[in-house]
């Protein structure tokens, strides 16, 4: 026990889309890498940074991490888990921040060395990128295109080659608001093995989550044993037994669209990434489009990437607003074993922490708004799973603890 209360707190940041061998790896090396007693999980919610729904229920796939590793696990709130790059690492190196007992944050990455994260880090944040990046934007090229064209104009190839990759992408923003925070938090890179990011391929007994989603919702579960802990396989079977997996943002297509529908321009320039008119093209493509494939299509240009646009019409739907993901409000403990009891026990946390509906109520004006958001998203979320889900399943659920 002693060694337990003593030992490094290493925090990971992730979505466990499922949980697969992949994450169960990651967590393995950061225990033995980082010499780390204790993992924390910041893991987001029902949705997902990629503008979709998670394809089994948060509280599944907190006892999948719990099973894989994980000590303790923390929800990423819903507009920062459903942000680009910057606000995703924003909600959760602030959430880890805020626990007040994270040494380490974990992190996979595409690279040789942490050393070229921190260089590409200094990069992105260098004013002199900003003339160029500027001019880049104004030939309508993408943020993300932009800002690796005007890295490597600046800093050469090899800056521009590791922000491009997308665990990179993330683990430079992770850099970048550790350093923002003036936050003691130490990163640590571990290079990613097996199958690349939203990658097909197949390696070994390694799959993206993307190619295991792709299993699952094919019905081919028995395939995706081979890359998933059996602890994972037997969650999703009892979930699907039960006709609550694998959700599917289809099942409320013509849902999204109505609300879409029903938005004025105003009220789409309030959404997160509207900028620069973007609310008019949003506004007059949503009167049109009869599917949501045609609506994203109908309003992406070189400007703006897919997942952004994805983004745009989940938080319409959800009612996510700009102003959701400038501040984090409260910390929420979704499950533990009996090492992230101890290890709460010696927290010094700087925001609220909660556990239940009754907590949340609690909280000042503000922290319960931002609560209500997440349960409501929760409540649509159960309209797209197999079997339709009643309302009040996040109000009515109870925290996790694993003995």
């Amino acid at each position: 026990m002693n060694l337990i209360m003593s030992g490094k707190t290493a925090a990971i940041i992730a979505e466990y889309n499922p949980f697969h061998n992949g994450h169960r790896l990651h967590i393995a090396r950061t225990r033995e890498l980082c010499g780390a007693e204790n993992i924390v999980v910041i893991m987001s919610g029902n949705f997902v940074q990629r503008g979709d729904c998670a394809i089994c229920d948060k509280f599944s796939r907190t006892r999948m991490g719990l099973a894989g590793g994980a000590d303790l696990v923390l929800e990423l709130p819903l507009p920062f888990a459903c942000a680009g790059a910057e606000k995703f690492a924003r909600g959760g190196v602030g959430t880890a921040d805020a626990l007040g007992c994270v040494d380490t944050l974990s992190f996979g990455m595409e690279c040789d060395s942490a050393e070229e994260l921190a260089a590409a880090a200094n990069a992105v944040s260098d004013a002199a990128i900003k003339p160029e990046l500027d001019r880049l934007l104004g030939e309508g090229m993408t943020f993300a295109a932009a800002r690796t064209e005007a890295v490597r104009r600046v800093y050469g190839e090899s800056a521009a080659e590791i922000i491009c990759m997308p665990n990179n992408t993330l683990a430079v923003e992770y850099i970048r608001e550790i350093r923002r925070l003036h936050s003691g938090i130490k990163p640590f890179g571990i290079r990613r093995e097996g199958a690349s990011h939203d990658s097909d391929e197949l390696s070994g007994d390694i799959a993206s989550a993307t190619a295991v989603r792709r299993m699952i919702s094919d019905g081919r579960l028995k395939e995706a044993a081979r890359y998933i802990p059996e602890s994972t396989f037997g969650e999703l079977e009892c979930r699907m037994r039960e006709g609550k997996a694998p959700a599917d943002l289809k099942r409320c297509e013509r849902a999204i669209l109505s609300r879409l529908r029903s938005m004025t321009r105003e009220q789409i320039a309030r959404l997160p990434d509207i900028s620069e008119g973007l609310e008019n093209r949003v506004f007059d493509c949503a009167r049109s489009a009869c599917s949501l494939d045609e609506l994203y299509g109908a309003i992406k240009t070189k400007r703006y990437s897919h997942a952004r646009i994805r983004r745009i019409i989940l938080s319409a739907f959800l009612g996510i607003r700009g102003e959701h993901s400038e501040n984090l409000r409260y910390i929420r403990i979704l499950g533990m074993n009996e090492r992230g009891k101890r290890l709460l026990s010696r927290s010094a946390p700087k925001l609220p922490m909660i556990t239940s509906y009754r907590q949340a109520m609690a909280l000042p004006q503000e922290a319960r708004n931002h609560y209500l958001l997440e349960s409501h998203a929760d409540d649509l979320w159960g309209l797209m799973t197999p079997t339709i889900q009643p309302c009040g399943s996040d109000m009515m659920s109870k925290l996790i603890v694993i003995s």
